[in-house]
């Protein structure tokens, strides 16, 4: 019998183990699951509950197996993580439900033989709970708050030690959720009422055209969602936008724009006049740019198929050129967690550098003599935020700083999110 923690185990095992997204992992599992909505939400919770936990569950299996948790085999573990962070972090199931589900999950697996292995840990734990390293070492907080020692250490040279454990106590907290408001269809008060008919509890945002969502719904099968009432955006992206200027009949690029979330709200703010080129180097990639600007109405995006490190001469030159780059996405760890346990290696992380350094430059011969360049990324790194941008400065004289933020999640209330708006003299 499927239910919502075997579920939630061969969701882990094909994220951790075959490298899925958790967020396309969970959704292509539970679309087509019997699961009813309380189980669904269950192993939803479970999955992103150890993803987060992860480091911190793998270290107290260690204290009661004699071989390291690595070598465990992938349901046995897996049912253990489930058991151990429904114990440890979750107060409405009773522990005895945790260990004997996790025990009958490993029963009903072609891993049998692991059942009493399963028990004899978990009820270890329970007798004698294994206890947290208290250092201030890169280490000791990589245990604590489940995240790996060199984005740890990374933070820590970045920020210091008390801003680092900061960002990495709020990378365990849930998101917000933030829609934009599809001003071009209704706006912030009429969109409250319609999600509140629809059961979704939504309040006004300190942000103009924003609304923070209080619900367990999933708002994208809500009908406001499929009538094109707003797509979901960031706050950070979304103050960020706030910022550029925008104005009717303005020509713009977005460089790498898939899903295509900010040229929807740039749209926005141009009414819908004007032109939005809107790219990405993938065609599947591109085809969800036009699918969402086709739910919201607007007509001026022009979705295209093109790679941001190269140029194309057919593309002319703009007002506004977005470079919304690739980069390691530490600032959205609370939303993806699987991103902390897949380290990149010297070489790529200097590829991934360049690549950024190739986009900007790019935008910059895109940019009309007085237009706008900005740059953004999803990360908290120093080396591809505010290093990226002294370098590019150091090399183009002609542009001024209007506005360079490193929105910080305990701070900001938002993703980890660097910006630099740049404006080139005439």
């Amino acid at each position: 019998m499927v239910n919502a923690r075997k579920t939630a185990v061969g969701i882990l095992i094909n994220v951790l183990n075959d490298g899925a997204y958790s967020n396309i992992a969970i959704k292509n599992e539970l679309d087509g699951s019997r699961l009813e909505r309380e189980d669904k939400a269950l192993a939803t919770a479970l999955v992103y509950g150890v993803l987060d936990r992860k480091i911190t569950i793998d270290y107290v299996i260690s204290k009661y197996v004699r071989k390291s948790v690595e070598r465990i085999a992938p349901v046995t573990l897996n049912a253990l993580r489930i058991a151990l962070y429904q114990i440890m972090f979750m107060d409405k199931i009773p522990q005895s439900a945790a260990v004997n589900e996790s025990v009958n999950l490993v029963k009903g697996s072609k891993e049998r033989y692991n059942a009493s292995f399963v028990n004899g840990v978990l009820r270890s734990f329970l007798r004698e709970p294994a206890k947290m390293p208290a250092g201030d070492d890169a280490y000791s907080i990589s245990v604590r708050y489940s995240c790996p020692e060199w984005i740890v250490s990374g933070f820590i040279s970045d920020y210091g030690i008390a801003t680092a454990i900061k960002l990495l106590e709020e990378s365990l907290k849930k998101p917000p959720v933030c829609l934009r408001v599809n001003t071009l269809k209704t706006d912030p008060e009429k969109l409250i009422d319609v999600l509140k008919k629809e059961g979704i509890k939504a309040e006004k945002s300190p942000i103009e055209g924003a609304l923070t969502v209080n619900s367990t719904m999933d708002i994208a099968n809500s009908e406001a969602f499929n009538d094109g009432l707003f797509h979901v955006e960031d706050p950070a992206s979304q103050k960020m936008l706030s910022k550029v200027g925008f104005r009717e009949n303005m020509r713009v690029l977005d460089l790498c724009s898939a899903p295509g979330g900010k040229a929807f709200t740039v749209a926005e703010y141009l009414e819908n006049n004007g032109e939005i080129v809107a790219c990405d180097m993938y065609e599947h990639r591109v085809e969800l740019i036009k699918k969402g600007a086709s739910r919201l109405g607007i007509s001026i995006i022009k979705p295209f198929v093109n790679d941001a490190t190269g140029i194309n001469k057919d593309l002319g030159l703009f007002d506004v050129v977005l470079c919304d780059v690739p980069c390691s996405g530490l600032g959205v760890i609370r939303r993806k967690p699987e991103i902390k346990y897949k380290k990149i290696n010297e070489n790529d992380y200097d590829l991934l550098l360049r690549t950024q350094q190739k986009i900007v430059e790019n935008a910059d011969r895109y940019l009309k003599p007085g237009g706008t360049l900005v740059y953004s990324t999803c990360t908290l790194k120093r080396a591809e935020n505010e290093d990226q941008i002294t370098s590019f400065l150091d090399k183009h004289g002609d542009y001024d700083v209007k506005y360079n933020v490193n929105y910080m999640p305990h701070i900001d209330g938002t993703d980890g999110f660097f910006t630099a708006i740049l404006c080139k003299k005439r």
